[in-house]
């Protein structure tokens, strides 16, 4: 998209010539050509052919090539001019960028005020960097479920969709923060049964057997359901309902069984009474009931 006073003027018709020449010489950018200029002639639109989808990686770089070498070298000297690159696959390089920026923030936010919470809740620095370290878990596998499923498309035939060979850019921090949540609450669940134990004055370790064992119930039905639920998105007619169903139902799914059932109770067993470690300096935090 060109601005000008006059986008018919011979500089800029010389430079259009000279942009539709240097960005079919690309090879990623092709015919056809079209040119389409307003009543006031002061806009003019160029359209033209992208190599790849349109969404795939291989258009983005296409329109990285015509947004940092075509424009540049062809339209970006025109004096008054203002020239911009629009479409899809521009509003796809576009947001990808913004969500891009978006993700530090985002995860250190959650990751930021979950440790706080746990500390307090909790008073222990260990329950709460071990807490976040096994839900960072369950989101991992759930990144790993979902490549695999759809990225390398070993899911497409169960699933029935189209392999692109990338997932939808927004379901990665969508599903990050969704999980995370959810893997929280079975968590600060089981921990306060342990916490109660241990206030009670049981060994660690029977505190955490007999907290995993009064919770079990509740968080496999809780989980069971939830994953029926989730599984219900894959058979939607749109990937992106199919990736955020399985990523969320095989997230819920491990950290139900793997991560509850076992590596929460093991780890926190192998830690024994460092589970409860708290610097002095903390020491004015509230000591808060678990009953």
């Amino acid at each position: 998209m060109i601005k000008a006073p006059n986008v018919t003027d011979a500089a800029v018709t010389a430079a259009i010539d000279d942009f539709k020449a240097k960005a079919l010489a690309t090879g990623q950018l092709h015919e056809p050509v079209t040119i389409e200029v307003n009543p006031d002639k002061t806009v003019a639109r160029i359209g033209i052919g992208l190599s790849g989808t349109g969404t795939d990686k291989v258009s983005e770089d296409a329109v990285h090539t015509l947004r940092d070498d075509v424009i540049p070298h062809s339209l970006a000297g025109l004096d008054g001019a203002e020239v911009a690159v629009t479409g899809e696959a521009a509003q796809s390089v576009d947001f990808n960028h913004a969500l891009t920026r978006s993700v530090p923030l985002v995860f250190a936010f959650v990751l930021g005020l979950a440790f706080v919470l746990l500390l307090v809740s909790f008073r222990s620095v260990v329950v709460a960097v071990t807490a976040i370290v096994l839900n960072l878990l369950s989101v991992a596998a759930a990144y790993g479920a979902l490549v695999l499923a759809f990225q390398h498309g070993w899911g497409s035939g169960l699933m029935d969709f189209q392999e692109r060979g990338t997932i939808t850019s927004w379901i990665p921090l969508f599903l990050f923060v969704i999980l995370f949540g959810l893997s929280m609450d079975y968590h600060v669940f089981v921990l306060s049964r342990i916490r109660e134990g241990y206030d009670r004055g049981w060994p660690t370790k029977l505190a955490v057997a007999r907290g995993i064992q009064n919770t079990a119930g509740v968080i496999t039905s809780a989980a069971v359901v939830m994953v029926a639920v989730f599984a219900l998105f894959t058979t939607a007619p749109l990937t992106a309902m199919k990736e955020m169903g399985f990523g969320l139902a095989i997230a819920v799914l491990i950290d139900a069984t793997i991560v509850r059932a076992v590596l929460l109770p093991s780890v926190m067993a192998m830690l024994g009474e460092r589970n409860w470690y708290l610097p002095r300096w903390l020491g004015w935090l509230p000591r808060l009931s678990h009953n």
